[in-house]
């Protein structure tokens, strides 16, 4: 307090204030108070490095991951309206083979709904589903590895090509983009994302989606994968039976484009709002249906009900969202397992169970 108060009477700055007026500054320039908040908080924590001296290596670790996210998060807020698909596989998957055939139809066929698609942008299966999907549909999400690895002709050189040092960052991006993951056969990299992307969604760290381990026509590289899981994960009690929901192993187009299509038939997006649980719907459900629920799926409440709902007072920062009818419930941030259970009941609900829907032209609107 004294060295503050000194620097007061004297009428000199030290570096620090400078800097911290810089920040005021700045942080004035953003219309919307909840961003000013944000940016003055990530402010603030860079002028605690400072106090905490912290290691250069630590600030280049700081550094280059915030520089990663937001050029990606720049390059991705231009197709926030678009939903997209991160797809997973070996990088040495050679063309003549029918996982490369596969992925490269799946990308093809998958785009065509509407859908872009994210990949590691290098060769293999990351090709296949480029070279599908096509350049004007794809991201690349690029790592930098020891040993150069290229962006493939389909994605290299293209605005939508962003490279990066961390798997960290890289990962953040693939699990926050999408909505869906679709995995091939492919080795250590592959089993990596698969299990990761199951954790998450698991502990709800991740918001629900479709997760589809598709293998080549017949093949048995992902049923092989899952009698693992059943065998030594299910039977002694390191996962629950429940968690089977969170994905589907099939080695059919039509059935992995199926899963991702009615996961969103009428379920939109979610979020959490204070201690509750809100699921957007594409369309309101009747009366009868959302008892069904409460009946059914009693065990996911903390407390109170499953209720519909319009957006709740504290949803005002996302306007392209408002106009949806929401499901709200007390979750217990449990049974993920059970959430999707009940997501999948909402979506097979039949026209008798739903009132009109929400504005077509919107339904694709901003996710979060």
């Amino acid at each position: 307090m004294g060295d503050r108060m000194s620097r007061h009477n004297s009428g000199k700055s030290s570096p620090t204030d400078d800097l911290l007026a810089l920040v005021e500054q700045h942080a004035g320039e953003v219309r919307s108070p909840t961003q000013q908040a944000y940016l003055r908080d990530i402010l603030r924590n860079v002028m605690r490095l400072v106090r905490d001296d912290t290691s250069v290596g630590d600030l280049k670790i700081i550094n280059t991951a915030l520089r990663e996210m937001r050029i990606a998060f720049k390059v991705f807020s231009e197709y926030r309206h678009v939903r997209k698909i991160s797809t997973f596989g070996s990088a040495r998957t050679a063309e003549d083979t029918d996982a490369y055939r596969q992925a490269k139809e799946f990308a093809e066929r998958i785009c065509q709904e509407g859908y872009m698609l994210m990949t590691g942008a290098g060769g293999g299966i990351m090709r296949a589903c480029q070279e599908g999907s096509g350049r004007e549909r794809s991201f690349g999400v690029n790592i930098r590895l020891p040993w150069e690895q290229s962006p493939n002709e389909f994605i290299d050189r293209d605005p939508k090509l962003v490279s990066f040092k961390y798997f960290f960052t890289r990962k953040l991006i693939f699990i926050k983009e999408a909505d869906a993951i679709v995995l091939f056969p492919g080795g250590f990299g592959t089993h990596d994302e698969g299990f990761e992307s199951l954790t998450l969604v698991q502990t709800g760290k991740s918001h629900p989606v479709p997760i589809v381990f598709l293998d080549a026509p017949r093949g048995t590289y992902w049923k092989t994968w899952k009698r693992y899981v059943e065998d030594h994960l299910v039977r002694q009690g390191l996962v629950s039976p429940e968690d089977m929901k969170l994905f589907k192993v099939t080695d059919k187009i039509d059935e992995a484009i199926d899963e991702i299509r009615t996961f969103y038939r009428v379920y939109h997006s979610s979020r959490y709002v204070g201690g509750r649980l809100v699921l957007r719907l594409t369309a309101p459900l009747s009366a009868d249906l959302v008892t069904e629920l409460n009946d059914e799926f009693g065990d996911l409440r903390k407390e109170g009900a499953i209720e519909q709902s319009d957006a709740l007072p504290e949803e005002r920062d996302e306007e392209a969202l408002a106009h949806l009818p929401r499901l709200v419930l007390h979750f217990d941030r449990t049974h993920f397992g059970r959430l999707r259970a009940m997501i999948d009941r909402i979506n097979r609900a039949t026209p008798d169970e739903l009132g009109a829907p929400a504005d077509p032209v919107a339904l694709g609107a901003e996710v979060s």
